[in-house]
């Protein structure tokens, strides 16, 4: 019965049992083995008294349904309690709720579900295997009264078999016809073997075969009982009669084990309910050492071949794991493995590791997905498409330099110092390429060196122009002599030396650190694993980043700083202004990038942020300083080239003296009228122009 229940799946019972021996020492049994096996949990044992009250029934089934889950219930109960708990259920509309399985006293009799077939269809019973024995039904069919005096109660069952009466001391006084005694067992009345026959024949050889035995042992040779066998105890005689072996009446083997127990043979009947309407039982299955059943075969409902369930609690879906109800192993709770973890086992969840996440069912993990910026995602085709406009603009500008190399205001540019400067506008275009590339060794290093190269050209280029400047102006006030190292070749030294402390600096990160990619699964490590990524990138951190970009940044904040020191210069005379503008107009965009690039590190599209952050910073610095330091000069080559002829001269003492005097009468000009202001600095620079004529210079960087 265990065997059964554990095939249907069915591991929350109750147990039914009538009072006394059978009954109670079947349900001890049954929930024995339950608990050696750990399968199945009792949720109620309940008993039938002896001598029921009125209503006991219809108690019994409200308390089997305080545990409504329990649906299988367990019965060792006589035919009279089985067919008064078969009708509590039907008065208190049960039918079909209960899953009856009985022992070997339901069996295959039909007296306990007599009117009681819908309540109990689908009982599950048991009886022992047996076999007809065809020397009884000779031997039984021949029996009669003349031939059958020696059993006392041959007469009783003559009557009651052939509803007759025996003369005037028959024992059915309402029976009207008189028995002839040439009435035939099988022929003038049905008849059919008692399925126990064959066990009372063979427990009666096993008995004879243990005698006969323990004779042979102990009085061996001495016909009868010898005195050493008139003395033995019954457990002397167990002993043989547990060792004897035999073929039964039935042809099976009769043993018995070290418990004293035959083996186990059984025939498993369902009640069904026929497409005939017709209730049967049905052979499904049979037990000889273990289980053999067959499941498609057996009917719940009419017409029904589905399994019901019996259980406390359903199976937990994949990924939840059962947090079991104290006391009662087999009720529990599911608790869904949540975030990162899955279901190891069945009553645990464990976290995946970190590069990994759980699978769309929860029991295993798998690897987190491993992404990059691409080319065609938008955060990477405006950065890209601002580059290729910024590179081809560029490209135009140094062709035309090149184109008119030798012209007025080429040469008025400083030629040498405005071919590194465009070289410094080309790389920052440049790295936004770099910094979209799929990361490896290669790209890496390329990013480190490229990242803060382009604006440390520029920057280093502008200071030295801005440096030049003020130190022209400023060595003015002094004296004609004009400073030192404001040749082209001095620039360019000055320039290039700026530039190798980055270099320097990028060296040493290369030898104390060497350049490498990761994979970053905190970047986008969500709350919720399915969106879960890991970040294919160069192993920049945010501090190597500025690190990169601070000394440039620094050389962009000196320039700044000497831009504003020469805001007094005259257009007329340099380019400081343009210059100024730059520096205001980069600083601006630097110091809104720094927000923008550090506000976004928690965020889940960080690196998107981030990158599309910096190159768009670097192409809007290098498009400010070709848009307001060349694109003028290109527009006057290509469109006005009469304005691209040589100014007079002057001497260095003139315009010195006109930038001084020009600082003074701006401040003074609040307190004239406009012409004057204006009219002063002419006749200034005229004097100062006719007094040192000797000396020229052309207005130029050069000259300057």
């Amino acid at each position: 019965m265990m065997d059964i229940v554990t095939a249907m799946g069915w591991n929350y019972v109750s147990t039914l049992a009538s009072e006394g021996n059978y009954g109670e020492s079947g349900v001890e049994a049954f929930i024995q083995i339950s608990r050696e096996t750990g399968g199945v949990c009792i949720a109620q044992s309940l008993k039938i008294p002896r001598e029921p009250r009125l209503g006991e029934f219809d108690k019994i089934i409200r308390r089997l349904l305080e545990t409504s889950n329990a649906r299988a219930i367990i019965m060792f109960a006589n035919e009279d309690d089985i067919q008064r708990v078969l009708d509590a259920a039907k008065r208190n509309n049960q039918t079909g709720h209960f899953l009856w399985v009985g022992s070997d006293s339901w069996g295959s009799k039909i007296s306990p579900v007599i009117r009681q077939e819908k309540v109990a269809e689908g009982a599950i019973t048991i009886l022992p295997k047996r076999a007809s024995v065809d020397a009884f039904d000779r031997y039984f069919r021949s029996r009669s009264l003349s031939n059958n005096r020696r059993n006392v109660w041959f007469a009783e069952f003559w009557e009651e078999n052939f509803n007759c009466k025996l003369g005037m001391h028959g024992k059915r006084p309402g029976s009207l016809k008189k028995c002839t005694g040439l009435e035939k067992v099988g022929r003038d009345s049905s008849y059919e073997q008692e399925g126990k026959v064959q066990f009372v024949m063979d427990a009666v050889y096993a008995m004879a075969h243990a005698l006969h035995r323990m004779h042979r042992e102990l009085c061996y040779g001495y016909p009868g009982l010898c005195p050493r066998m008139a003395s033995i105890d019954g457990k002397e005689l167990l002993s043989h009669i547990r060792a004897v072996r035999f073929n039964g009446s039935a042809g099976t083997p009769v043993v018995f084990n070290e418990n004293g127990d035959a083996p186990g043979r059984y025939d498993i009947f369902q009640y069904q309910i026929t497409n005939r309407s017709m209730a049967e039982y049905r052979v499904i299955g049979s037990w000889t050492n273990k289980l053999h059943l067959k499941v498609e075969a057996m009917r719940w409902r009419t017409g029904d071949p589905s399994l019901p369930a019996s259980v406390c609690s359903v199976p937990c879906r994949a990924g939840e794991r059962k947090k079991v109800v104290k006391g009662v192993l087999c009720c529990w709770h599911c608790e869904r493995c949540e975030g990162y973890h899955y279901q190891a086992s069945e009553f645990t969840c464990e976290l995946c590791p970190y590069e990994m996440r759980p699978d769309a069912n929860r029991t295993g993990c798998v690897p987190i997905p491993i992404i990059k910026l691409e080319w065609h995602s938008p955060w990477a085709v405006f950065p890209v498409f601002i580059s290729m406009l910024g590179i081809v603009a560029t490209s135009f500008v140094i062709v035309t330099f090149v184109r008119y190399n030798d012209t007025p205001i080429v040469r008025a540019s400083g030629r040498e110092m405005s071919y590194v400067l465009l070289t410094g506008i080309f790389l920052c275009y440049a790295i936004t390429f770099l910094m979209i590339a799929t990361p490896d060794v290669g790209v890496c290093s390329f990013r480190r060196i490229f990242l803060g190269l382009g604006m440390c050209f520029s920057y280093a280029a502008l200071l030295t122009k801005t440096n030049r400047i003020h130190r022209i102006f400023e060595q003015g006030k002094k004296s004609v002599t004009a400073p030192r190292f404001i040749s082209p070749a001095s620039q360019l030294v000055i320039t290039f030396s700026l530039i190798s402390v980055q270099l320097l600096g990028v060296f040493v990160w290369f030898v104390v650190d060497p350049p490498h990619t990761v994979v970053d699964y905190g970047e986008q490590r969500t709350q919720d694993p399915v969106a879960a990524r890991g970040v294919l990138k160069c192993d920049i951190s945010d501090l190597s980043l500025i690190c990169s970009l601070g000394y440039s940044i620094l050389l962009m904040v000196t320039c700044t700083v000497y831009a504003i020191k020469t805001r007094g210069v005259p257009e007329t005379f340099n380019e400081a202004k343009p210059i100024g503008f730059t520096m205001y107009t980069t600083c601006i965009i630097w110091l809104a990038f720094i927000p923008i690039f550090f506000g976004t590190s928690q965020s889940a599209e960080r690196m998107y942020i981030q990158t599309t952050t910096l190159t768009i910073s670097l192409s809007l610095s290098a498009s400010v300083s070709l848009g307001m330091l060349y694109m003028p000069k290109v527009y006057i080559i290509l469109f006005h080239p009469e304005q691209n002829v040589p100014k007079r001269k002057r001497s260095f003492k003139a315009i010195v003296t006109a930038a001084t005097m020009s600082g003074k009468l701006t401040q003074k000009g609040g307190d004239r009228p406009n012409g004057e202001v204006k009219t002063e600095l002419c006749e200034s620079m005229e004097t100062n122009t006719l007094s040192t004529k000797t000396t020229y210079v052309s207005y130029s960087n050069h000259a300057i």
